[in-house]
């Protein structure tokens, strides 16, 4: 089976590494748009609505990009020739209506497409249009019946259930497009994850990645929170691995202590120029770990387009100006990659080429 997470996948793109060199700003590489932030769960870990978490400081969960604003920024990634585009939440993005016209174009027009979804919705055109075009689609997952998953979400008991038809009904489309399921580890359901990982390769979903819930925005807390589970946990993890893996199942074990996630040690972030985040706010901002905050927020789009906002000078100022050392004291997927190209960006190019 390929290999589908990497923190070196930025090594495929020379041109982006130059013109960081170079102080230049390039097209990113990716672009995760948050469509909508209304969403239709309650989930008791999500990093925009949870209290001591570092998201959704400034959101409005009424915030929707209008119609005629999403297929403009969709024909700028064209013409800007982004490689992928990522659809997350914010709140639920297949709640968004125009999606499935937006994934056609996009995908019709040579990008990769994906999305991050509860799941509810992807059945009908939703599905189709994912089934067609996308790359991947990957559903957030946290209990491992209906019961449970009523209670972790705030929603009617029978959802797990249908949420299980809608991925049976999805593998047997027989798509290209990958469907995985993140499944997110707490305490309430530390003692299901071998249970969960055998269920979803019944299911016939491709990978399923197991990763700890972030409980705060400080890594002691969110280490002593998982500590006294981690045992449990690992072995079911490794007996899942070794019992379950196979050439059509992964499951992929990003479950650990956060031991280097949170205090920085450089003063730029190299990585804004491979991906950046496009809120239902018409606002863009740094990452999606920085979605919605004012440290975050690079500059509106929502009077002009977004081609001509990225390679404006205010918006190279930001990004060459955001300092992760004094702004970035949080949980963040990027920085094993933000720590390989500052590295790479330090090499004196007299010695590079002894390799």
């Amino acid at each position: 089976m390929s290999t589908l997470y990497s923190n070196l996948k930025f090594l495929r793109y020379a041109d982006h590494i130059e013109a960081l060199r170079q102080g230049r700003v390039v097209a990113p590489v990716h672009v995760r748009i948050k469509p909508i932030n209304r969403c239709n769960h309650a989930c008791w870990y999500c990093a925009y609505r949870a209290d001591d978490l570092q998201l959704g400081q400034e959101m409005d969960l009424g915030d929707v990009i209008p119609d005629d604003k999403m297929f403009e920024i969709t024909e700028d990634l064209i013409a800007m020739r982004v490689k992928a585009v990522t659809f997350s939440g914010g709140g639920e993005p297949l709640l968004y209506k125009p999606l499935p016209r937006v994934v056609e174009r996009l995908g019709a027009a040579g990008i990769r497409v994906a999305s991050l979804t509860n799941g509810s919705n992807l059945r009908g055109d939703m599905a189709e249009a994912f089934a067609r075009w996308g790359t991947w689609v990957r559903v957030s997952l946290d209990s491992w019946d209906d019961a449970s998953y009523a209670k972790a979400r705030g929603i009617a008991s029978g959802q797990f259930s249908r949420l299980l038809d809608n991925m049976r009904a999805f593998v047997a489309r027989k798509s290209r497009c990958v469907l995985g399921v993140s499944f997110i580890i707490g305490r309430d359901n530390c003692a299901h994850v071998y249970e969960i990982c055998a269920l979803l390769k019944a299911v016939g979903v491709n990978h399923v990645k197991l990763s700890g819930a972030v409980v705060a925005n400080d890594l002691h807390a969110n280490n002593l929170y998982h500590r006294e589970i981690m045992p449990l946990v690992g072995e079911q993890i490794r007996r899942a691995q070794a019992d379950l893996a196979d050439e059509t199942f992964a499951v992929l074990d990003h479950y650990h202590e956060l031991d280097e996630l949170f205090a920085k040690s450089y003063s730029t972030c190299p990585f804004l120029q491979f991906l950046t985040v496009i809120g239902a706010d018409c606002a863009v901002y740094s990452c999606q770990d920085k979605a919605y905050t004012a440290d975050g927020r690079l500059g509106s789009i929502r009077d002009r387009r977004f081609r001509d906002f990225w390679f404006s000078e205010e918006n190279r100022a930001r990004l060459y100006g955001l300092d992760p050392s004094r702004v970035c004291g949080h949980h963040c997927v990027t920085h094993g990659k933000n720590l390989a190209l500052n590295e790479v960006l330090a090499l004196d190019p007299d010695h590079a080429c002894f390799v």
